[in-house]
């Protein structure tokens, strides 16, 4: 599980060091992929396997369906971190998020968000209403 809030930034290569709490579970190699809100989302392998299972079985006569499994295919990059404990970063992912050089990568159970710091900061000081968004996840039954 990943948990935990890291900042850091990108170097003049741009590579990202993964924060030791993350490199364990996350292994040699990772997908990294387009996420909602602006950030990329990180997923161990076996992850993104049972993620890919579920886009797969999306019905391909729906349009919105077909258009979220090219969203998050068609950024999927398997990423390999180095003895140093960095990962490159493909410049299409450093355009789609916003990322120039200060990075934040959070811990979301399942997967690890890296946001550019300014969309980060901008996300935590929106008007999110977190006690409406659990009264709505109570109805979920969390």
């Amino acid at each position: 599980m990943f948990i935990g809030e890291y900042q850091h930034a990108i170097d003049t290569k741009n590579r990202m060091i993964i924060p030791s709490k993350f490199r364990d579970e996350l292994g040699s190699n990772f997908i990294l992929t387009k996420g909602l809100d602006g950030c990329l989302y990180a997923f161990t392998i076996n992850e993104w396997k049972v993620l890919e299972e579920k886009l797969k079985s999306l019905p391909l006569t729906s349009k919105d369906a077909r258009a979220f499994v090219r969203f998050f295919f068609s950024g999927a990059n398997e990423i390999e971190i180095d003895k140093q404990g960095r990962a490159l970063i493909p410049q299409t992912l450093l355009e789609y998020a916003q990322i120039k050089k200060d990075i934040v990568s959070i811990g979301v159970s399942t997967r690890i968000e890296v946001w550019s710091k300014e969309k980060w900061e901008e996300y935590n000081n929106s008007d999110i209403d977190f006690d409406d968004i659990a009264e709505k996840m109570s109805q979920l039954g969390i």
